[in-house]
């Protein structure tokens, strides 16, 4: 019997998460199915996600029904009424792997209002609000990393709530995202309270750090002067994500291996995982599995859309592959900049679509929520 691909990824150290959420995942048994058979450690959600559950289906008309007969009338709460059905189901199906593995694994992740995301004080009480509701040990509280995310995550983590940290483009944010996580741990400690509990990732997304690249490079190649230009400029393709992620994981290393984290780590603070986020091959072009394989390393999380886990299980190569090619990766970005592209300037295109991104679909689900209600009452 060949080995199972997904469940080999997990004896390396990565753990294998779900980047999907549906009633019907769960109704059909097939979430059960992921955790058993297929080493599934772990489920994310956001409003895309749920976009595409509530409104692609009438799983959830009974249950909207119910809230309506309740009284409930605002959009917003009877969305929430929805996903908490689904999140806390969920937990419940992932909380032995939560126990087998002392808290390291077995989330799931439900995220504050995209809208909310240039919000500092306003992020805080929702997340507080979502924590305290569904009020589960195995739930992660999303809060985007833009510039006014960074102090609601260290807030958070200094009041015990577990935050996934999402839409992380850029390396240089992502190391403001660990500092604000540290020094959350830090103010707790200072109180006297506990740590040990106090659960966090940082949600590194992947293939769409290619696909503005590539789209810049491409719109270079027809300008190129000479062959020479021309073979370099193709060289860059596809290199950007893998590269960008390489240089995180390195930063990772060096952050959670030194003395101000081994201090906190004796009095039970555990690691902010990094998790591979947007991991689906977006480019036909490109190896379906792309940024699965390039991206195996202990100690991680890579949250994947179905149709790439059922992929990387029917023909992943598993063995380490974090540090391929790392001197590489850093020459990348230099590389970039002499044909006129600075990362710097894509990950900051990249938080402010994906913020856009997931706050027009949470609108739209609204609206469409609120459509459902009107032709219900």
């Amino acid at each position: 019997m060949t080995p199972n691909a997904l469940i080999r990824l997990d004896e390396i150290g990565q753990s294998v998460w779900l980047d999907n959420l549906s009633r019907s995942l769960i109704n059909s048994g097939e979430l059960k199915r992921l955790i058993d058979e297929d080493g599934l450690r772990g489920i994310t959600s956001n409003p895309t996600i749920f976009q595409k559950a509530i409104l692609g289906s009438g799983d959830y008309d009974l249950f909207l029904r119910r809230m309506l007969d309740q009284g409930i009338r605002d959009e917003k709460e009877l969305f929430l009424g929805l996903a908490f059905e689904d999140i806390s189901r969920a937990a419940d199906l992932l909380w032995p792997i939560y126990q087998s593995t002392n808290g390291l694994d077995g989330f799931v992740s439900i995220e504050v209002s995209p809208d909310l995301a240039y919000d500092t004080d306003a992020t805080i009480a929702e997340a507080r609000r979502l924590f305290k509701t569904i009020g589960k040990k195995n739930i992660l509280v999303k809060v985007p990393g833009t510039n006014q995310g960074l102090p609601a995550i260290e807030q958070l983590v200094s009041d015990g709530v577990n935050v996934n940290v999402t839409l992380l483009f850029s390396v240089n944010r992502y190391e403001e995202v660990v500092e604000a996580y540290l020094r959350g741990l830090e103010a707790r400690t200072r109180r006297g309270q506990p740590i040990y509990e106090i659960a966090s990732v940082a949600s590194f997304f992947v293939s769409r750090v290619d696909t503005l690249t590539d789209k810049l490079l491409e719109s270079r190649l027809s300008l190129a002067a000479s062959k020479a230009e021309k073979e370099k400029i193709e060289s860059l393709l596809g290199k950007a994500a893998v590269a960008n992620a390489k240089i995180a994981y390195k930063k990772y290393e060096n952050i959670f291996s030194d003395k101000r984290f081994l201090t906190l780590k004796a009095k039970g603070g555990q690691i902010q995982r990094l998790l591979w986020g947007s991991t689906g091959t977006k480019n036909p072009r490109y190896r379906d599995i792309k940024y699965v394989e390039e991206l195996i390393a202990p100690d991680s999380i890579n949250t994947m859309p179905e149709k790439t886990m059922m992929a990387f299980k029917d023909h992943g190569q598993t063995r380490t592959t974090i540090a391929d090619h790392l001197e590489e990766a850093e020459r990348i970005f230099e590389d970039l900049k002499s044909v006129g592209i600075d990362i710097n300037d894509v990950t900051e295109q990249l938080e402010a679509e994906g913020v856009k991104l997931f706050s027009d679909s949470f609108f739209s689900l609204l609206e469409e929520i609120a459509k459902k209600r009107d032709s219900f009452l």
